[in-house]
């Protein structure tokens, strides 16, 4: 099946009404009826600032960032893209072509 890779890339203490950003990018795409979401936390990186994060016993809570992936349709992909506009939302994302199925080995 054809469709698309969507990625949002926020800070993982970034907050929309009382809830984790990556939670609530997770919890719409659920309520759209899109059928998987996941939310990985990165171990470095730096953003368009140049400012260097990493995971470390004194790094400060909340300073990393925090990958949200999806793999939609189109129509998936504009809908929650639609959903973040709604609530007024900056935030980072790669939208990218992608190709994918399922593989049913010995189901």
């Amino acid at each position: 099946m054809n469709g698309e890779f969507l990625r949002f890339y926020t800070h993982e203490d970034r907050k929309v009404g009382g809830v984790l950003l990556y939670e609530w990018l997770l919890g719409e795409a659920k309520r759209l009826g899109i059928h998987g979401g996941t939310a990985f936390k990165a171990m470095a990186g730096f953003g368009r600032h140049g400012v260097m994060h990493e995971a470390k016993f004194f790094e400060l809570a909340g300073d990393l960032t925090v990958e949200v992936e999806f793999i939609v349709t189109g129509d998936e992909a504009q809908k929650l893209l639609d959903a973040v506009s709604a609530a007024k939302l900056r935030i980072f994302y790669a939208r990218v072509p992608a190709r994918f199925g399922v593989l049913e080995g010995d189901a």
